[in-house]
This record gives structure tokens, C-alpha cells and sequence, in this order.
């Protein structure tokens, strides 16, 4: 029965988002809408695969950006979070700071760094880290404070130096809520990215976008969607995948 339950669970939002998509393209074909102004997902996907060169050489720019704006935030979040939970002060003075700089629409900050930066690769690589750095922070911060004290307790009455209890004791602890956060921050790091070739950029599925949306070949601005959808979902697949190797523990808790 519980066996039957999980593949039910699994089977449901294919079926759910089956439906909707065949919705849509019945809608598209009863209502004769021209494919400028909305194409079926079925020209949506012959588009893509007719432009696959083409989008795989942007799609491998906007990769490269999101990945290394990804890596630069779990630098960040790990040096920052380990310092606000060591120092109460650092703590106090950075943390209203830190949730302040999310009321900040990225994209009124984002032609700052064009400006400052030009049109390369680095201007992408800081809205990434951006986008990503809050909820890293945020979900490993919040995982080393949710620590249980006995644990603290045991170690400091060995003796054990905070990098010790830090490696040993706290990160370990709170990887559950470290992951957490990095799933997040996966999907949303290629949506950094492409917010970033939005405002300037020679290449990347942002500025395929751009170009498509100025043709008016809304086909081809889906396909670029589609595809930025798909590279979301295989980062946070890969972090998934990471975490079970990382943390295999927390699955059978999950159990």
C-alpha cells in the first residue's frame, strides 16, 4: 500500500501537467491563435529541437555564469554564516543587513554592475551570487543555531577547539538545512543568470530571449523558457543527487 502511495505521488504531477499542456494546445488549435502571439507547446517543442545547436551554445554561456555565481555563493554563505555563528556582534551588525539587501529588486542593481563591469562574464557571475547567497546563508545559519546544546557541551568538556565542534559537530548537524537552502539557490541561480544577460550580454539564453522577443518569434522565446526550465530542474536534480551521497542519513530519517 505505501509502495503504491509513493508511485502515486510520482505519477500524479506528470499526469496533472500532461493535462494542462494538452489544455493548452486544444486551446491554441479551437481558438485559431496565431503562433506569434501564442504557440502550442507542441511548436514550442518542435522549436526547440530545431534550434537545439543553437540553444545549447547560449544554454552552455548561462550554465557557465550560473555555475560559477553558484560556487562563489557557497563560498560566501559558509565564510559569513560560520562568522555570525561564532561572533554575536558580527552577528548583529551583518544580519539586518543581509535581509535588508533582499528588498532590493535585483534587476534596478543589475545595470550598476554593467557599468561598473562591462559586458563580460563577471557582471553575471555577481547577480548570480546575489540571487543565490540569502537563502544558502540563511538555511546554514539557521541549521547551525538549531544545534542541539548537549551535543556543544559533550565536545567543550573534551576540550574540543570551535573549529573542531564547528567541523565535527555543527556542519554535520546542520547540512539537512544547508542543502535545503542550496536546492533553492540552484533553480534560482540560472534565473540570476539570465536576469543578467538580459540587461547586457553577447551571449547566453538571455540574450536569445532578447533577441527572439525584439523578431517577435514568441516560438522561440518559449523554447528559450523551456530550456531555462530544464537546466533549472537538472541543478536541483544534481544537488539532490549530492545530498543523498553527502547525507545519506537524512533520507532513512525521511523514511
Amino acid at each position: 500500500m505505501k509502495k503504491f502511495r509513493s508511485t502515486a505521488d510520482s505519477v500524479v504531477p506528470f499526469v496533472f501537467i500532461g493535462l494542462l499542456l494538452a489544455g493548452w494546445e486544444y486551446t491554441v488549435k479551437l481558438k485559431s491563435i496565431p503562433e506569434w502571439i501564442l504557440p502550442g507547446p507542441v511548436q514550442i517543442v518542435r522549436t526547440l529541437i530545431d534550434n537545439a545547436p543553437l540553444i545549447a551554445k547560449h544554454a552552455q554561456s548561462t550554465l557557465i555564469e550560473c555555475l560559477a555565481g553558484f560556487a562563489v555563493a557557497i563560498l560566501f554563505s559558509f565564510i559569513v554564516a560560520f562568522l555570525m555563528d561564532e561572533i554575536s556582534l558580527f552577528r548583529k551588525a551583518v544580519y539586518p543587513l543581509i535581509v535588508a539587501s533582499q528588498t532590493i529588486p535585483i534587476v534596478s542593481v543589475a545595470p550598476l554592475f554593467i557599468i561598473w563591469f562591462g559586458y563580460g562574464i563577471l557582471p553575471k557571475i555577481i547577480v548570480v551570487v546575489l540571487v543565490c547567497f540569502f537563502p544558502i546563508a540563511i538555511s546554514l545559519l539557521s541549521g547551525l543555531a538549531a544545534v542541539d546544546n548537549d551535543y556543544l557541551e559533550l565536545f567543550r568538556s573534551m576540550q574540543a577547539s570551535k573549529l573542531k565542534i564547528f567541523r565535527m559537530v555543527k556542519l554535520p548537524l546542520a547540512m539537512p538545512s544547508f542543502f535545503a537552502g542550496l536546492r533553492i539557490s540552484a533553480a534560482y541561480s540560472v534565473m540570476g543568470a539570465v536576469i543578467g544577460e538580459w540587461l547586457g550580454a553577447k551571449q547566453g539564453l538571455g540574450t536569445y530571449m532578447t533577441l527572439a522577443q525584439r523578431s517577435f518569434q514568441v516560438d522561440r522565446v518559449f523554447a528559450a523558457i523551456l530550456a531555462v526550465t530544464l537546466l533549472s530542474a537538472a541543478l536541483f536534480a544534481l544537488v539532490s543527487i549530492i545530498e543523498r551521497i553527502v547525507i545519506p542519513w537524512n533520507r532513512l530519517n525521511d523514511k
